[in-house]
């Protein structure tokens, strides 16, 4: 019998059924600016050169981690999508950039195209609310690299910004006012731990009389977006700068935007630590200073405001969002 690519374990077919069936989702995310459809070797976007004088392309490169795990393990693959484009479109959203288009990449062990056309599901419903075309992308079958029954992800998003409204922290002086807003969970980060603590003890659907759901919903939990409440702050002259709370904690990740001798002072006590990291903490016995430098803790963006205008731009966030920022110290 003579070998195929097929008896190798990638179905070419599977394939082109999967592109078939996330042509749809992926156009519905199209704006006038996206100048092709999907399937040619590349993707065209035009960029408006009436909105920006000096536009300044943003650009950034992301996977979702160690938090797919969850994915495989609840079989819940329709959420995934949404975290990897959120963090995406937050770690160019500090920047002072608006979204333009973003672009996956997908390796399978297997390809079953039902659970890839949960993930493009998940691309698409997080790219239309933050208002980027989703523009293009890769799926690979790789036998024997990946497991049957797991893949991985990665995207890119490509955003703009006016060259004099870059946000990059050199405005940031000591006094500024730290204002955080809340996570929705661990977002992306420190699924490695969390999973090494919490199930040799429990399973995925334990239940928590202080949490809403299974533990592994809340693990899913989707990562947010700030891209709403950024564009609120960015109308003020008083945000000196921001910061998206990734690996590295809340330290690791604003210190990044802080320069000289600029250090930062901290309230630990200013927020309640949400129950999913108390949960993850009494399970590990975990040092609350290895908590911060892992966890996001409850706060997943911080912006940095002069102090005059804090309160301000604090009550307009939760004018226009509902959620109210957290002042949680200062730049010293």
């Amino acid at each position: 019998m003579s070998e195929t690519y097929k008896n190798s374990g990638v179905n070419i077919e599977a394939g082109d059924q999967t592109v078939e069936r996330i042509k749809s989702l992926a156009k519905s995310t199209f704006n006038k600016n996206v100048l092709s459809g999907i399937g040619l070797f590349g993707a065209f976007y035009e960029i408006d050169t009436e909105k920006y004088k000096k536009p300044v392309l943003v650009s950034s490169v992301d996977g979702v981690g160690t938090k797919l795990k969850l994915a495989f393990m609840t079989g819940k693959h329709d959420t995934i999508g949404q975290d990897l484009v959120n963090h995406c479109v937050n770690d160019i959203a500090v920047c002072g950039a608006e979204p333009l288009y973003f672009m996956d990449y997908m390796a399978f062990g297997k390809l079953v195209p039902d659970t890839a056309e949960a993930i493009i599901s998940g691309f698409a419903k997080a790219c239309t609310e933050n208002g980027c075309a989703l523009i293009g992308g890769e799926t690979a079958e790789m036998p024997g690299f990946y497991a049957v029954d797991e893949y991985d992800i990665s995207g890119t998003i490509v955003g703009v910004v006016e060259k004099d409204k870059v946000i990059n922290g050199e405005k940031v002086q000591k006094g500024d006012i730290l204002l955080g807003l809340r996570s929705t969970g661990l977002h992306t980060n420190g699924y490695s731990l969390a999973r090494k603590v919490l199930f040799p003890k429990y399973s995925h659907d334990t239940r928590f009389d202080s949490l809403k759901g299974t533990l592994g919903e809340e693990l899913l939990a989707v990562h947010k977006s700030y891209l709403p409440e950024i564009r609120i702050m960015k109308e003020y002259s008083g945000l000196r700068g921001l910061s998206h709370i990734t690996g590295g904690g809340i330290i690791g990740n604003t210190k990044r935007i802080l320069k000289g001798d600029l250090s930062l002072k901290i309230d630990w006590d200013s927020w309640e630590l949400p129950e999913i990291f108390r949960i993850i903490q009494n399970a590990g016995n975990i040092a609350p200073d290895e908590m911060r430098m892992v966890f996001n803790t409850g706060i997943g963006l911080i912006a940095v405001a002069a102090k005059e205008e804090a309160q301000i731009i604090a009550d307009a966030v939760k004018s226009a969002t509902g959620e109210s920022p957290v002042f949680m110290g200062e730049v010293a």
